[in-house]
């Protein structure tokens, strides 16, 4: 792509989720204008990041440590409404509030080096030359999806949580959840009354965290993926590392042997799934809550991967890249970190901008 007709400002934001819409109010708040010095470039139809694509079924009052954006609550909010909707309408008032000009829907192809110092923000929509760069792009886009040999022939249906329409779909079958996170135990929880039989299967043991979460848990789980991204491994979530919350509702499940943990199967057959000592289980549905990965191939262009398969970064900056912040990546991939490190992102990005030398604490 030549560049005639490229577009300059100053800071370049990919993604409007939560992570997004944070540093664009804290841009907008420290007097960058929109448009002019800043763009905010969502690939999504619409306000409402990820939450837009949640399963019906999962209503706003199933919803785990949901903050509110930076500089307007979110009252108010019937916990009966799909949580889509909800976020959704939520978001579409905060862009418009603050007049963040969210331009959508824009597809990022790639980012790579501009001339005089300057990165090359290519989209569906144009270039833009900016001299940062706010990647807010998340997971949802990049689900996981694990390999076991015989996949291919499975007669049956597979799908991911990204896929997953509510549980009303599996009545009457067998159905398969793999996964030991949040998403497969609030699956299993919903499918369990609709279909024939449930089957639970995970690499490891689940972990369930007993008592409250308190500020100490949460600080020590961040510490632990903050460790993983300054090494350069691709990070880990931080409910992987917290565990699940043994709340009433997972006792009960447990008890009722909804949540009653297989060991993974070894491989995949046409009508079921099978281990090596010899058991075969018949499914008609695999259901994969193997998780996200970071939504960062347009990236790739800049080389910014280390040896270990992950981006080094230091709170949200590219250690070897400090024209680039990551948020909502590794130890901010929640909706209260995504707040913080908007604002962190921000504020490094104006000592960049003012010549001021980037220091890693």
């Amino acid at each position: 792509m030549n560049n005639i007709g490229v577009r300059e400002v100053e800071v370049v934001v990919i993604g409007a989720g939560q992570a997004g819409l944070s540093s664009a109010y804290h841009l907008r708040r420290t007097g960058f204008e929109p448009d002019r010095d800043f763009v905010v470039l969502d690939h999504a139809p619409g306000p409402g990041g990820a939450w837009q694509f949640r399963w019906p079924s999962l209503t706003y009052g199933k919803v785990h440590g949901m903050h509110a954006l930076p500089g307007m609550t979110l009252a108010d909010a019937d916990p009966g409404r799909p949580s889509s909707e909800v976020v959704a309408e939520y978001f579409s008032t905060y862009e418009h509030t603050f007049d963040l000009r969210v331009r959508r829907p824009v597809d990022v192809r790639a980012v790579r080096e501009g001339v005089d110092g300057r990165l090359l923000v290519e989209t569906s929509a144009g270039a833009w030359s900016t001299r940062a760069l706010i990647n807010a792009t998340g997971t949802w886009d990049k689900p996981f999806w694990p390999h076991y040999p015989g996949q291919e022939t499975f007669r049956g249906r597979q799908l991911h949580t990204a896929q997953y329409p509510g549980p009303q779909e599996f009545a009457g079958r067998r159905v398969v959840v793999v996964g030991g996170g949040a998403s497969g135990t609030q699956h299993l929880l919903e499918i369990a009354p609709y279909a024939a039989a449930t089957t639970w299967v995970t690499r490891r043991p689940p972990v369930f965290r007993k008592g409250p979460f308190t500020e100490e848990v949460g600080r020590a789980a961040v510490a632990l993926v903050e460790e993983r991204v300054r090494q350069g491994l691709p990070p880990r979530s931080v409910v992987s590392v917290t565990g699940l919350p043994l709340n009433d509702t997972l006792r009960q499940a447990i008890t009722d042997g909804v949540l009653d943990r297989k060991p993974m199967f070894d491989r995949i057959v046409p009508d079921g799934v099978e281990w090596d000592d010899g058991r075969h289980l018949d499914a008609d549905v695999i259901l994969w809550a193997t998780g996200f990965r970071a939504a960062i191939g347009h990236l790739a262009p800049l080389r910014l991967r280390e040896p270990g398969g992950g981006i080094r970064v230091e709170g949200t900056r590219v250690v070897s890249d400090p024209r680039i912040h990551l948020v909502g990546y590794g130890p901010s991939a929640s909706t209260i970190g995504a707040n913080r490190a908007g604002r962190a992102a921000v504020r490094d990005i104006r000592r960049l901008l003012a010549g001021e030398p980037v220091v890693f604490a």
